[in-house]
């Protein structure tokens, strides 16, 4: 076996998921806190919109970010007239693709923690003088502690997992765009079974301790 060619896959995976979990933290954070405190007309439909990566198939979400980021879409061509380089088909297309199927764990986890936190709390530190970034940071955020962590472990999971999403706008470029679900469709397509089984038991392994650090915090 080429232990080369076995790694590269597991690192680039790894580089997208820390990376994409770090910013659906911080959009799902944000959009729980703001949602969980707010009534507007609308509000069921906008958080059916953000759950809707969570039913649809990856393919069905690849396939609109494809045509929302590709080169004949107004936003696609301003991201290549910045970069220089269009973004789907590279690293980031992977990333934004993490980005959007982990969303909706993201967001409900954190909707449920922030749903808990007693609002008398909240309400006496305001009667102190605290502004809401002060009784964010000082009260809400330590009580939800464990939802956040669980909501990152998750997010990070299931970007390491994603494949559809990803295939359809990042590709399977090796050593650029190749993931360890996209490594292994190959190898299992090439019968190289070996490979295969290699990279579904680094999958397995990095899965497994996810969800033994979340079940911990339970």
């Amino acid at each position: 076996m080429n232990w080369n060619e076995f790694w590269i896959p597991i690192k680039l995976s790894l580089q997208v998921s820390v990376l994409s979990s770090l910013i659906v933290i911080l959009l799902g954070v944000a959009a729980a806190w703001w949602m969980s405190r707010k009534s507007f007309k609308g509000k069921t439909m906008l958080e059916t919109a953000f759950m809707l990566p969570l039913v649809l198939p990856p393919t069905v979400v690849g396939f609109i970010l494809l045509v929302m980021l590709g080169r004949k879409s107004w936003f696609g061509q301003w991201v290549e007239w910045l970069f220089a380089a269009p973004i789907i088909f590279s690293w980031w297309a992977a990333v934004i693709a993490s980005i959007v199927v982990a969303f909706p764990l993201v967001y409900q986890t954190m909707k449920v923690g922030f749903s808990s936190v007693d609002r008398r709390l909240e309400e006496a530190a305001r009667s102190t003088g605290a502004n809401e970034w002060q009784v964010f940071r000082h009260i809400t955020l330590p009580m939800t502690y464990r939802s956040l962590v669980s909501a990152y472990i998750l997010g990070f999971a299931r970007g390491l997992g994603e494949f559809g999403a990803t295939l359809m706008i990042a590709g399977n470029i090796p050593g650029k765009t190749q993931t360890i679900p996209t490594a292994i469709f190959v190898a299992v397509d090439a019968g190289n079974m070996t490979m295969a089984w290699a990279w579904t038991g680094a999958m397995i392994i990095i899965s497994f301790i996810m969800l033994l650090l979340t079940r911990q915090r339970e």
